[in-house]
């Protein structure tokens, strides 16, 4: 199936602080159940040097690989391009534009933990992954 051109698409942007753990985690569920139908970002407002090797296990777990990923910083132009901005922990740090859909994901930091904490994290995510593919298809329709 070929992939919609990108304005007939949406494009959402997870940001974490670290861009490490939990926006990667939202990025990769997302790319992995959306495909090409839906453009995804992640970055950080101070990024980590690599991605957190507990979410890279957790993920491999469920058959979604990042161990390729690099944490990438937050940049203005990210967030113009994106319909929507899904929030997790950066605080103030996150630049506001009006037009966009603003969500902010309440969820533990997968920091400094291991992968038995990082699974109920994995799979929250997850489940709003899941929550947020439903919302953006019904948009896509009305």
């Amino acid at each position: 199936m070929p992939s919609a051109p990108a304005a007939d698409r949406p494009s959402v942007l997870f940001i974490c602080v670290h861009n490490a753990g939990r926006s990667q985690m939202a990025a990769a569920f997302l790319t992995h159940l959306a495909g090409d139908a839906v453009e995804v970002r992640s970055a950080g407002s101070a990024p980590a040097d690599t991605v957190n090797p507990a979410v890279v296990e957790a993920m491999s777990e469920v058959g979604i690989d990042i161990s390729a990923e690099t944490p990438k910083v937050l940049t203005t132009e990210a967030v113009q391009a994106s319909d929507v901005v899904i929030t997790m922990g950066c605080g103030d740090t996150c630049p506001v534009f009006p037009g966009k859909t603003y969500l902010d994901w309440k969820l533990d930091d997968p920091a400094g933990q291991g992968v038995d904490a990082v699974r109920p994290i994995r799979d929250e995510i997850e489940h709003r992954i899941r929550t947020l593919l439903a919302d953006l298809d019904t948009q896509a329709r009305a």
